[in-house]
């Protein structure tokens, strides 16, 4: 595969000479164009370089949604430097951890996680720290993006390139401490270009972006994507209100709507008012981070009858898209077929091709996946095996190279010798009068090895889970070892930042309670 582009900043330099005026970024009532942003990216990298920020060091993001944060991946591309995006829902050991494994010596903030930075430990880890928004705080280690904006210094372009490290995003660390996936210049933009031929973006697009920057999804499908072919980015600082997301959907006239099974749960229930459905101009939402309800794509698909639900599947170790149902074809249930010039198998435990419908470990292979985990090669020995990457999730394919996502290995539940999929189950579940959504987990019993349990979160509105009718319901629509032996109603599942069930915190709950 051929690129364009060696790096983001020369994407960035590209069309800001092609398309000067127009504007890349909306943000409320401001526009900035290529040019803007190109100018302001220039300013960054000159404060930064002054600063003594150089070739291969990282910079941290623990930023909210905004320009800044764009500012900055370009700023740190022309350096050279490597960036460190971070999960703004983290707390500060988690935010100190990340710091300190990546060696990042700068940190860019938002004043809205004032309390999380000044608790942590950026001011020792870090040579200095660059604030966005309203902060006070005193210091020669304290800086802000005004200031950097007057910066006149010029540095040159470092010209790193397709295979120089670019970003590493920290996995959520969903078991043990985050590892951190390091993606080249050319894993995100072979995401970016893939992503391209199969949404058919083009520099007419708007995007939506109101998920967080910092996670891989919006990184390269959300941010550069529509950059990448020169189109334009409505950035939503806070999802409060909610209502605003369709506000701007509307007045900024949006084309791609980026969003997450519990933002499309929402959209199709929620009574929109008949001006937002009659001029919006949404022509495809893009869902990724997790799976879709059947009832959701079905009611999304007779709500909005001139826009197209694709559901996508990736993780960040792939930049993160890995493959994606498409205009053309699309399969209930399927998460569709491998992207263009990717690769991808199920095998067995020794990566032999297994035939369409037998369920194993899906592997993937391409310029999307990551080079490694950052000072961890036995992990990245482990997890990358010939060029492919070991998924650690579980599926099956069909005859047309679909992909039917089964569950995650290490949810894997082994009753009396029998494999149990947590995700089979809780689509019944989550289909029950009430039921909002489910997460199953299984936990240890003498006499089975393993037995199933559920969490339920209902929907709101309703009072109680009619449990009975549930177990009765169970029993006509599944085998009687995949029924859960336990039902736990909970006010809400504990999730991540994009909407990922943490089965591992369930798990405790349910440790915690027995040795109480």
């Amino acid at each position: 595969m051929s690129y364009q582009f060696n790096n983001f900043y020369e994407l960035i330099v590209y069309h800001a000479k092609k398309r000067k005026n127009k504007t890349a970024l909306f943000v409320d009532n401001e526009k900035i164009s290529y040019g803007e942003l190109l100018s302001k990216a220039d300013r960054l990298a000159g404060f930064l370089a002054e600063k003594g920020v150089k070739e291969g060091d990282r910079v941290a993001l623990f930023l909210r949604n905004s320009p800044e944060f764009i500012y900055t991946v370009f700023a740190a591309s022309k350096l050279g430097a490597i960036l460190v995006p971070v999960n703004t829902f983290l707390k500060e050991e988690e935010l100190s951890y990340i710091l300190e494994d990546s060696g990042s010596s700068v940190l860019v903030a938002s004043a809205i996680h004032d309390k999380v930075v000044n608790y942590s430990q950026a001011s020792r880890l870090c040579r200095f720290i660059l604030w966005e928004g309203d902060v006070l705080v005193e210091g020669e280690q304290h800086h802000y993006f005004e200031e950097a904006f007057r910066s006149d210094k010029t540095t040159e372009h470092i010209q790193r390139g397709l295979e120089e490290t670019a970003v590493i995003i920290y996995t959520s660390g969903t078991t043990g401490k985050p590892k951190g996936a390091m993606l080249s210049n050319k894993n995100i933009l072979s995401n970016a270009d893939s992503g391209r031929r199969t949404i058919n973006v083009t520099a007419k697009d708007r995007g939506i972006v109101f998920l967080p920057m910092f996670h891989s999804f919006t990184f390269s499908i959300g941010v550069i994507l529509p950059l990448y072919v020169g189109a334009s980015i409505v950035i939503i600082k806070s999802l409060q209100p909610f209502s605003n997301i369709f506000k701007q959907t509307l007045l900024k006239q949006v084309t791609i709507f980026f969003g997450i099974p519990d933002v499309y749960n929402a959209l199709a229930k929620a009574k929109l008012p008949w001006y937002f459905m009659w001029f919006n101009r949404i022509r495809a939402f893009i869902s990724g981070a997790a799976a879709l309800q059947p009832k959701t794509l079905e009611a999304m698909a007779n709500k909005f009858k001139r826009a197209t639900l694709l559901e996508g599947y990736g993780l960040s170790e792939a930049s993160p898209a890995v493959c994606m149902n498409t205009f053309k074809k699309q399969k209930a249930g399927s998460v569709g077929t491998a992207l263009y010039s990717y690769e991808m198998k199920i095998v067995d435990e020794n990566m032999k091709e297994l035939l369409h419908g037998e369920i194993g470990d899906i592997i993937v292979k391409g310029d999307n996946v990551m080079q490694g985990y950052w000072k961890r090669p036995e992990a990245t020995a482990e997890t990358i095996v010939n060029g492919w990457l070991l998924t650690g999730d579980m599926g099956y394919m069909d005859e047309e190279g679909f992909l039917f996502i089964v569950d995650r290995k290490k949810d894997l539940i082994i009753s009396k010798g029998i494999n149990i999929y947590p995700r089979e189950i809780e689509e019944v579940i989550d289909a029950f009068a009430g039921v909002k959504a489910s997460a199953v987990v299984g936990v240890f019993d003498e006499k089975h090895g393993e037995i199933p349990v559920v969490y339920i979160e209902l929907e709101e509105g309703t009072e109680s889970l009619d449990e009975a009718g549930l177990k009765k319901y169970l029993r006509e629509q599944l085998a009687n070892y995949k029924v859960p032996k336990q039902i736990h109603v909970i006010d809400e599942l504990p999730k991540n930042a994009t909407g990922k069930v943490l089965k591992r915190v369930l798990k405790e709950k349910l440790k915690q309670s027995k040795e109480a």
